[in-house]
């Protein structure tokens, strides 16, 4: 019987997010852990989590998006139900208090509407942690670029949409807010002349 033809590591991992493998590398994100995906769009940071048995679950307001992960899940053999992918809003996910070991939120608080809005996301990505859990946060920041300000935490950004972004005291006092362990110093990719992108990533404490 011929030996199976390895993966190629795109294969293996998709368009993940570097800073997602990273903390796949860490151990951070490893196999078995139940992981929320909190504005999944396609899925490119969930192909090796569904590979390694992660049970996954997966929220976006893009229906085409939620039903290109339940696809992929089923192209994998994982076994999840359809319904662990849902369309559903970060500030509002059907999940119970203190479900997940693990959250992703790559690209998306940045969307928020105003303070209000980006408070309301991070307090839902709060809740479905469980105590001990990871919170993996990657958002536009004003770390290393300044914008104008359009007003309270908005933005104008250089394509001229407008950005809730936050700064480096911000993200550390909400960091204190929540009682949270700061697991990195706050690490900033500067986007030549386009955007900041910070990623911010904290445990829940169990007590």
């Amino acid at each position: 019987m011929p030996n199976p033809v390895p993966l190629t590591i795109q294969d293996q991992f998709g368009a993940i997010d570097i800073y997602v493998f990273d903390q796949i590398l860490r151990g951070n994100l490893a196999p078995g852990m139940r992981i929320v995906d909190a504005g999944c769009g396609y899925g490119r940071n969930l192909v090796h989590l569904l590979r390694t048995g992660c049970e996954i679950f997966a929220v976006d307001r893009n229906p085409e998006g939620v039903e290109h992960v339940r696809r992929l899940s089923a192209s994998l053999n994982t076994g999840l139900p359809p319904e662990n992918f849902q369309d559903a809003p970060v500030e509002r996910m059907p999940f119970p208090d203190a479900f997940a070991d693990a959250v992703l939120c790559s690209a998306v608080l940045h969307f928020a509407r105003d303070e209000d809005h980006f408070r309301a996301m991070l307090s839902e990505l709060w809740r479905v942690l469980r105590p001990g859990g990871l919170l993996f946060v990657r958002l536009a920041s004003r770390i290393g670029m300044e914008f104008p300000r359009i007003e309270g935490g908005l933005f104008e950004m250089p394509d001229h949409s407008h950005w809730f972004l936050v700064d480096e005291e911000m993200l550390l006092d909400l960091t204190e807010e929540l009682n949270a362990v700061l697991v990195d110093p706050l690490k900033t990719t500067i986007v030549q002349d386009l955007r900041c992108m910070t990623t911010w990533v904290l445990r829940k404490r169990t007590n």
